[in-house]
C-alpha cells in the first residue's frame, strides 16, 4: 500500500493492521514527526518515503526521500501498489486523491476535505471510506433493504457541556480538550465547532447519493451510524472508537477474525443522545442548504481552514470561526465548473476570510 499520513493516528493504526496481517508497505508519507517516521522505516522497509519539508530530508534514514506535494504525487504515480490510504489532513489531501484515481488505484479515504471540496469531480466507486461514521453506514447498508434516512453520530466536542455564555471566551487550549479521545489540532477544533460533522454529512451525500441525512450527539461514541428503513425499523452500528476495524476492511476486503473487543452493553450501562443545536454550534444553520447544494462544500472547507488559522494565531475568537464560515458560504454562492475553477475559488475564499470577512 501507499500510506499518506503514516505518523498520524490513522496511519499508526493502518500500520498496526499491516503488521498483524504481514502486508507490504511500498510508500510512507509523513509530516514533521521524523523520529516516528524513522522507526516506521526500520520496521516496514518502504521503497520510497515522502516528507513535508525539504529541510527534513537529511534527517530521514532512507536512501530515497522526496518532499512536498510534488513528491507525494510522484510517489503515487511511480508505485505499483493498487491501494492508497489517504489520511492527510486538510485540502492538501485532495490532489493525491485525484492522482490516485487517475492512476487507477483504489483509495481508502480518511481525508474529509477531498469529498467535501471536490466530491463532484471524484469517482466515488474508487473510494472506500474509513471514517467510523461512513464505515458504519456502509456496513449497515450491506443489508440492501430500502431505507429512508441515514444518521451519523457526533461526540459534541470540547464544549458540549459548557455554559453558552462561556463560549465567547473559549481559548485554543480549551478547544483542544476533546472529551472522548486525543486527535490532531485541526480535527479537534472541527469537532468543537461541529464543522467536522457537517463535513461527514456532506461526504455521506457524495458516497451514498441523494437522501435524508442527519446527525445527533451520542456522548460515549459507541454508536457511529444509524439507518432508518422504510419498514419502520432502525439499525445501529455499535463498535468501540478504534479505527482499526474500518482500516482492516479497506485493506483486506473481507474480515473474518476479531479486530476489536465487542461492546459490552452491561458495561456501557446507558447511552445519551442530544440534539445538535444552533445556539452551541452556529454552523449547523447552513446544514440543509449545504446538503441541497453539495458542490458548495468547497467554500465551507476553505473558509474553515482560513478561520482556524486565524483562531490559532489569536486573531479571532472561537465563535467567530462559525461566523466566518457562514458569511463566506452566503457570499460565494456559485459552483466550480471544473477542477481549475475549484482550485482558484479555494484561494479566493481563503483570501476573503483572511482579509476580514
Amino acid at each position: 500500500m501507499i500510506l499518506l499520513g503514516s505518523t498520524g493516528s490513522i496511519g499508526v493504526n493502518a500500520l498496526a493492521i499491516a503488521r498483524r496481517f504481514n502486508l507490504n508497505i511500498d510508500v510512507l508519507v509523513a509530516g514533521r514527526s521524523i523520529e516516528l517516521l524513522n522507526q516506521q522505516i526500520r520496521e516496514f522497509s518502504p521503497r520510497l518515503v515522502v516528507v513535508e519539508r525539504r529541510e527534513d530530508l537529511v534527517r530521514v534514514k532512507h536512501s530515497k526521500v522526496l518532499c512536498g506535494e510534488e513528491g507525494i504525487l510522484e510517489a503515487i504515480e511511480s508505485s505499483q501498489s493498487r491501494l492508497v490510504i489517504n489520511a492527510l489532513v486538510g485540502f492538501l489531501g485532495l490532489r493525491p486523491t485525484l492522482k490516485a484515481i487517475e492512476c487507477g488505484k483504489r483509495v481508502a479515504l480518511a481525508n474529509k476535505e477531498s469529498l467535501v471540496a471536490a466530491g463532484a469531480f471524484i469517482d466515488t466507486t474508487k473510494i472506500q471510506p474509513i471514517d467510523s461514521e461512513h464505515f458504519g453506514l456502509w456496513y449497515l447498508l450491506n443489508e440492501k433493504r430500502a431505507h429512508s434516512k441515514m444518521t451519523i453520530t457526533a461526540s459534541g466536542g470540547a464544549f458540549r457541556d459548557w455554559d453558552l455564555e462561556k463560549l465567547q471566551h473559549a481559548r485554543l487550549e480549551d478547544a483542544l480538550k476533546h472529551p472522548n479521545w486525543s486527535m490532531g489540532q485541526k480535527i479537534t477544533i472541527d469537532s468543537a465547532t461541529m464543522v467536522n460533522k457537517m463535513f461527514e454529512l456532506l461526504e455521506a451525500r457524495w458516497l451514498f447519493g441523494k437522501g435524508e441525512y442527519d446527525a445527533v450527539i451520542e456522548t460515549k461514541s459507541i454508536i457511529h451510524a444509524l439507518i432508518d428503513f422504510k419498514d419502520g425499523s432502525t439499525t445501529a452500528h455499535f463498535a468501540h472508537a478504534d479505527m482499526k476495524l474500518p482500516i482492516a476492511y479497506a485493506l483486506l476486503g473481507k474480515v473474518e477474525e476479531q479486530i476489536l473487543k465487542p461492546v459490552n452493553l452491561v458495561e456501557v450501562g446507558s447511552l445519551e443522545f442530544r440534539e445538535i443545536k444552533r445556539e452551541r454550534y452556529p454552523v449547523w444553520e447552513i446544514k440543509e442548504e449545504l446538503l441541497s447544494h453539495p458542490k458548495r462544500g468547497l467554500v465551507i472547507n476553505a473558509a474553515n481552514e482560513a478561520a482556524i488559522g486565524l483562531f490559532i494565531e489569536g486573531k479571532i475568537g472561537f465563535m467567530e470561526i462559525s461566523k466566518k464560515i457562514i458569511t463566506a458560504f452566503h457570499h460565494f454562492d456559485e459552483e466550480a465548473a471544473s477542477l481549475d475553477e475549484l482550485f482558484e475559488m479555494d484561494q479566493e475564499v481563503r483570501r476573503y476570510v483572511s482579509l476580514g470577512a
